[in-house]
């Protein structure tokens, strides 16, 4: 029976996932499976990949064909690496330790690649919110200028009236005041 590492489609419509599974090549994509080995889900940033590193290194190992996407992934994790080195250890170029040594300082590395990715991100991220938070702080001041204007505008307008009103008021008791002494006369 050939077995094939490959990737069965989960999700919806515009929102897929996949399982990375081990399989028989005739079966259907989303069909029987032998054993699920890990998930990728590129919807998220960055991408996620979660893998049962030692059951891929074995299917890898007894001969499982990874389809070139699966491929691609096994290869980000180290899988292909592992396969690679275990080879030369069978070889007698070089000893386990010397080949476990290799793979860690390859992992360290791409950790710190990584690593530096995700703070270039988180950095770009808090720069936007301090500018949105400088922008939204400008944009109140302004807001609060026009109400304050406003507020002034109308304030203004309630003493006009009011002073237009008691200037009426003044009016109206002179003439009350002037009307009695004109009808005595």
């Amino acid at each position: 029976m050939a077995t094939k590492i490959r990737l069965a489609r989960h999700g919806h419509k515009d929102y897929a996932y996949y399982h990375i599974v081990v399989a028989d090549s005739r079966s259907p994509r989303d069909g029987k499976i032998i054993e699920r080995i890990g998930s990728y889900n590129p919807n998220t940033n960055p991408l996620t990949i979660d893998l049962n590193f030692e059951r891929a290194l074995y299917w890898v190992n007894v001969g499982a064909q990874p389809t070139d996407t699966v491929r691609n992934l096994l290869s980000g994790e180290g899988v292909m690496l592992m396969k690679h080195l275990q080879g030369g250890v069978k070889k007698g170029a070089f000893s386990e330790a010397e080949a476990q040594k290799r793979f860690d300082a390859w992992k360290a590395q791409k950790d710190a690649k990584l690593g530096k990715i995700s703070r270039d991100e988180a950095s770009k991220k808090a720069a936007t919110a301090k500018e949105r938070l400088a922008q939204e702080v400008e944009a109140n001041k302004a807001k609060a200028a026009a109400v304050a204007k406003k507020r002034q505008e109308a304030a203004e307008a309630l003493a006009a009236a009011a002073v237009e009103a008691a200037q009426e008021a003044a009016e109206a008791v002179k003439e009350a005041e002037s009307a009695p002494e004109t009808a005595a006369e």
